[in-house]
């Protein structure tokens, strides 16, 4: 049986599928359409689902959405009064897409799903909606290693609630409590995004990054004027310092008034108040999220807790929170944002309303997730040979894999296509930019020659799993990247009286361990454990790189530059490629150097062979 998820119209739609309870593939529109953060019908991602599965749509048996959009209007309206008349520029605003598409969604999207599968909306398999925290806590138990556990999920809002609390049990879910809507921990950091320059609903994990070159020191302000935190970490905000329940805005004029001026403008040079301000609002939604996790605990008594909304994309709070030892385990969904929300409504569609039974795993169902497209040599040969592309074909693949080793280890940039595309946000060693991370120059090279980003962003570490803690200070696997612990004290370099005198991202050119390109300015690290069984061609590539270096540890980036998704098709990789200063491209079995390469206008209008016309 076949039951196909869906999320879309907001931010990150994406589509997955189930074969009898298994997850067959999952896919982000942005990666086929190459819009970022695409928020349209997914057509092209429910296009490769079903292409994967080898069916067509009449042969699933429910389509599953992960939102209810009548519930999300009736939040809306009820708003927008509440405001009124300071919110009617918002409400104008919003109506006519609510009048025009959602208020009417089933039919807009049997009217989709009909022209995609070229039949008549009458044939369309039946329609399920699950609530949005609903098909967030889905994803996070159902797909999780666990038989019972606590389910917390965080985000801006879904259609009343921005924090819920469930029991996983089996194979049913039972909510607990939750927060409403407008006092939001995804909102309140998403406004200190906004504050600080980046872009709502995508910056704020460059907020998270640049938290550790600051000082917290506007920490009881936000207690004392923003935030009113209970003991059990529910909370609610001083609703006049901000814009969003019904203006245009994220923040009011007295936030501006509070900290000291207007917010900072989108590529403005980054100040030390930025600074300070990522590393309060850091703290302090750390500190939610343990109180959150304690108050779980004690209410459910259960060992193992799952995360699943956009704050769980936070990895400091996450390596906190298990450092904390609340929970003899977490695990995090690691498309833990909307995209996830696919997912969640097709396991929740099975699990909920087939009453299916939930087998013990000994892992979890993501696998690795690893579940997007993968291509053939044959078909990366005829992309490649479109653009004329000078390439070395392997046939031996450990051939191919020690001559990467090699290039890694003599200081050379490389991106990396293999296997199946990621679900989610990082790229975990399919879609992949790979450097040196003994080299203390890496980061800063990676940054701003080949991915075009701020300075500051740190890069994580790809290790394979059973050396993982011979250099952090983590003893589990840690397979999405969504878990920051500690470089090992031995690791660290002792630093200087000179580097004590310098403040925020003069900090970043001192080398502060052996693995400098990975270890951030307060010794941590965004870990990511490369385990043989998940990822195994990954996993080889890591064990040529220690048998040349010693060093089991590469820098692992997402293949794309800024302001793009991740690369899916070769096509993708190969402009890619010569947009950057890479040195080389691994694809598959293909070796491409930059400077063999013929030198070529780009042709912005090709579009990939996965986007459907």
């Amino acid at each position: 049986m076949y039951i196909l998820g869906i999320s879309a119209f907001y931010h990150d739609s994406a589509a997955a599928l189930l074969r009898d309870g298994e997850i067959v593939a999952a896919a982000q529109e942005e990666r086929f359409s190459r819009k970022k953060h695409d928020p349209r019908f997914p057509k092209n991602a429910i296009a490769y689902c079903l292409r994967e599965a080898g069916i067509v749509l009449p042969e699933v048996a429910r389509v599953a959405f992960y939102d209810k959009p009548l519930l999300k209007f009736e939040r809306m309206i009820e708003t927008y009064l509440g405001y009124a008349p300071r919110g009617f520029v918002a409400f104008a605003q919003a109506l006519p897409v609510w009048i025009k598409e959602k208020l009417f969604l089933k039919s807009l999207l049997k009217r989709e799903l009909a022209r995609l599968a070229n039949i008549d909306p009458s044939e369309v398999p039946p329609l399920l909606f699950t609530e949005h925290h609903q098909a967030h806590a889905a994803s996070a138990f159902f797909a999780s290693p666990f038989q019972r556990a606590g389910v917390l999920c965080m985000d801006g809002v879904g259609e009343w609630a921005t924090t819920s609390v469930w029991l996983g049990d089996g194979n049913r879910l039972y909510p607990q409590w939750q927060l409403d809507f407008p006092h939001s921990l995804g909102m309140l950091y998403s406004a200190f995004t906004y504050y600080a320059g980046f872009k709502v609903n995508s910056g704020e994990y460059k907020l998270m990054g640049l938290a550790p070159y600051g000082e917290p020191r506007y920490v009881d302000l936000i207690y004392s004027r923003l935030l009113d935190l209970k003991e059990d970490g529910t909370f609610r905000l001083a609703l006049e310092y901000f814009d969003y329940p019904s203006g245009t805005k994220m923040t009011s004029w007295r936030f501006e008034e509070l900290f000291g001026g207007p917010p900072r403008q989108p590529e403005a040079p980054i100040t030390q108040r930025e600074m300070d301000l990522a590393a309060s609002i850091q703290k302090v939604t750390e500190e939610i999220v343990l109180r959150l996790a304690r108050t779980v605990r004690r209410e459910l008594d259960t060992q193992y807790l799952c995360l699943a909304g956009g704050v769980a994309l936070n990895c400091v709070a996450n390596g906190l929170l298990l450092r904390q030892g609340i929970f003899r385990d977490i695990w995090i969904q690691p498309a833990a944002g909307d995209a996830g929300g696919a997912v969640g409504a097709a396991l929740s569609a099975y699990h909920e309303y087939e009453l299916a039974p939930r087998l013990p795993s000994e892992g979890d169902r993501m696998k690795g997730a690893l579940l997007g497209p993968s291509f053939t040599s044959a078909e990366v040969a005829e992309a490649l040979d479109q653009f004329n592309a000078r390439y070395e074909r392997f046939d031996d693949d450990s051939k191919m894999l020690r001559r990467v080793a090699e290039l890694l280890a003599a200081g050379k940039v490389i991106g990396w296509f293999s296997g199946r595309m990621e679900f989610g946000p990082r790229a975990l060693g399919a879609r992949s930019i790979l450097g040196d991370p003994r080299n203390p120059k890496m980061q800063s090279v990676m940054n701003l020659k080949i991915k075009f980003r701020e300075s500051f962003r740190p890069f994580a570490p790809a290790v394979k799993l059973e050396r993982v803690s011979d250099y952090f200070v983590l003893d589990r696997p840690s397979p999405y990247m969504l878990l920051v612990a500690p470089v090992r004290e031995e690791l660290r370099t002792p630093l200087s009286e000179e580097y004590d005198k310098l403040f925020g991202i003069e900090k970043l050119n001192f080398p502060r361990s052996t693995i400098p390109a990975v270890t951030h300015v307060d010794y941590s690290a965004r870990v990511q454990t490369v385990d043989r069984s998940t990822n195994p061609r990954f996993y080889e590539l890591l064990s040529h790189f220690e048998e040349l270096t010693g060093c089991p540890v590469l820098v692992n980036t997402s293949f794309n530059v800024r302001g793009e998704p991740i690369v899916c098709t070769p096509q993708d990789a190969y402009r890619c490629f010569m947009r950057t200063e890479m040195d080389y491209l691994a694809i598959e079995n293909f070796l491409l150097s930059k400077a063999e390469q013929p030198v070529t206008a780009q042709d912005d209008s090709w579009r990939s062979q996965f986007e459907l016309d």
